[in-house]
Formats: C-alpha cells, sequence, structure tokens
C-alpha cells in the first residue's frame, strides 16, 4: 500500500491510498487475443462460406490458443451480417467473412447499410471459386448453345435461380443472357443451397452456383455442367468448356472470399490476423479440403484483397447497364 499526503489550495492535508492505481495495465497494453473471437458469417449453416470458415477458424484457434466463434447472420444478401460486423468494436475480436457480394450490394441496393471499403479494413482473401453453369442431368438441354437457343425461343418462360440478389450466380446469369440476347426470369432464394434444391426438384430450369456447390451433383450424375464462367477451365472438370469456348465471350465471373475487421482496428492486430490467417491456410489439412471441393486457394495482401471488392464493384456496374437492372 503507498500512502501519500497532499497540501489542498484551504491548507488542509489529505491522505490518497494509491495501492493498485499503479499496477493496473492500461487496456490496449493486453495481449491480443485475450478471449475468443466472433466470425460472422453472412451465410446459412451448411453452406460453402459457412464450412469453410469453420475449417480455417479450427486451423486459426489452435494457432491463437483462443476459441473462433462461427456466428451465422444470414438475410438481405449479407447485408445483415456486413451491417452488424461494420458497427462492431473495432479491436479485433469480430471478423467477418467477406465476400464478393458485399461488392455487388454496393450498387444492387439503394441502401445496403454499409460500405465495402470505407467501413472495413480487408486483411486477406482466402480463396475463389469459379461459378459454373448447370441444368438437371434429365434437361433436353446439352450445350450452352441449346440452352440460349431454347432462351431466346421461350422469351422469358426459362428460369434460373441464385443464392440471392447480388450473388455471383445472379451476374453471371444476367450477363450471360445479355451477352447472348436471351431472356430468362431471375429466382432468388436465401442460398446457393435453396437454389440447388430447387434445380435438383426441377422448380428452375438452370442456375450458375460457385463450384463446390454443384460440383458434388455433377460427380453424382444428378446435374449437367455446361460451362465455366471462369477465364481458363476448372481441372475438376477439364472436359468442360468455359463460357468464350462455348460461344458467349466477356462473361468472366468469379466468386471470392475472405477475412475483413471493421475500419479502425488497430494495425498491429490486423498484422498479426493476417499472418496467422495466412499460417493457417498453409496447412495440409486444409489445403486439401478446399481444393478436393472444387476451391482454389489464392491468398493475397490486405491491398490486393481490397482491390478485389473495387473491381467487383465495377463488375456490377456492367452487369446492370447491360441486363438494365435497377438498385433494390
Amino acid at each position: 500500500m503507498t500512502i501519500t499526503r497532499i497540501k489542498t489550495c484551504s491548507g488542509f492535508w489529505v491522505s490518497l491510498t494509491l495501492t493498485g492505481v499503479l499496477a493496473i495495465p492500461p487496456a490496449h497494453s493486453q495481449e491480443w487475443p485475450s478471449k475468443s473471437i466472433r466470425w460472422i458469417v453472412t451465410a446459412l449453416p451448411g453452406t460453402v462460406n459457412d464450412s469453410r470458415a469453420r475449417l480455417v477458424g479450427e486451423a486459426v484457434s489452435e494457432i491463437l490458443k483462443q476459441p473462433i466463434v462461427v456466428d451465422n447472420k444470414a438475410g438481405a444478401a449479407g447485408n445483415i451480417g456486413a451491417q452488424l460486423a461494420a458497427r462492431a468494436p473495432a479491436d479485433g475480436y469480430t471478423w467477418l467473412y467477406s465476400a464478393s457480394p458485399m461488392a455487388t450490394n454496393m450498387r444492387m441496393y439503394k441502401s445496403p447499410g454499409f460500405d465495402v471499403i470505407r467501413d472495413f479494413v480487408h486483411i486477406t482473401r482466402l480463396g475463389t471459386s469459379d461459378v459454373l453453369l448447370v441444368v438437371h442431368a434429365e434437361s433436353p438441354v446439352n450445350s450452352v448453345s441449346e440452352l440460349v437457343a431454347l432462351a431466346k425461343v421461350s422469351r422469358g418462360k426459362l428460369s434460373y435461380g441464385s443464392g440471392g440478389v447480388g450473388t455471383p450466380a445472379h451476374m453471371a446469369a444476367e450477363l450471360l443472357l445479355a451477352s447472348a440476347g436471351a431472356e430468362a426470369v431471375h429466382v432468388p432464394y436465401k442460398g446457393a443451397v435453396q437454389a440447388m434444391v430447387a434445380l435438383l426438384g426441377r422448380e428452375i430450369d438452370f442456375t450458375l452456383p460457385i463450384f463446390s456447390v454443384a460440383f458434388p451433383h455433377v460427380q453424382l450424375g444428378k446435374l449437367r455442367a455446361l460451362a465455366v464462367a471462369g477465364a481458363s477451365r476448372n481441372p475438376k472438370l477439364a472436359e468442360i468448356p468455359t463460357l468464350a469456348e462455348a460461344g458467349v465471350p466477356g462473361v468472366v465471373v468469379t466468386g471470392f472470399g475472405g477475412v475483413s475487421v471493421p475500419a479502425g482496428t488497430p494495425a498491429p492486430i490486423v498484422a498479426r490476423i493476417y499472418r496467422t490467417v495466412h499460417q493457417a491456410m498453409e496447412r495440409p489439412a486444409v489445403r486439401a479440403k478446399i481444393e478436393a471441393e472444387g476451391g482454389m486457394i489464392t491468398v493475397n495482401s490486405p491491398a490486393e484483397y481490397t482491390q478485389n471488392f473495387r473491381d467487383e464493384i465495377l463488375l456490377t456496374e456492367r452487369a446492370m447497364k447491360v441486363a438494365k437492372l435497377e438498385p433494390q
């Protein structure tokens, strides 16, 4: 105990007990992380982004020696979860599984409730995924040219599904239809899995989900792959052409996802998250699981990941213009 006597301006002496005051370190000096980390995923449990976050989160947890708690906040095309993350304390204890639809929502919605560039520090991309054009295995359509021809003849009678407005499936379909001069009705679902269930049930005619969602069903012979909406063929389905090879050039859509935190998060914490996530992605078990699903591990720097969102905004503007879409 330390007792200090001081004289007030009125001439009285008072004693101050300082025990413990000087011994308490400032809050910012405590080592990060000292508690569990909340990882918000703007998708339903069981979806690709959810399973990816849980896979990487488990590896990160082992490295940081703290729990990574995945918190699913689906809804409004991911806007609900993104809003929560944007408003969370900038202390490194709230992460967001950020993805390409966040950039799309900057143009697809009049008021998404967040700004994808201003409200976040984008730490690193985890990977990318091709978009795969698929129809039911019993569909009479066997090629992109046949699908386009049918869409032109039916004039709005064909329908396609997506995991919601602004998702890669939505963007790719609108660009495909506009480029081919065809029409089809968009049916948005709560997620890519629900759109896939609808296609399997023949409630819709086609869809363009990210590769890992459709690939297992193609392997089982339940769906027929027509094309990859990427710059090159996917090695998991090397026999399937790109849209450009199939006669529809200029349509390249790739989904991506990664780690972002609220703007204002201290630079040392951002750097620690960056290093830790990269360490996790280098683990053989993590890489094997992602690649087995047809995903591609493409980690990058904060500057590069931020540019991914800027590029996606430009792609969205182009898609909305050619498809004559207005913000919701």
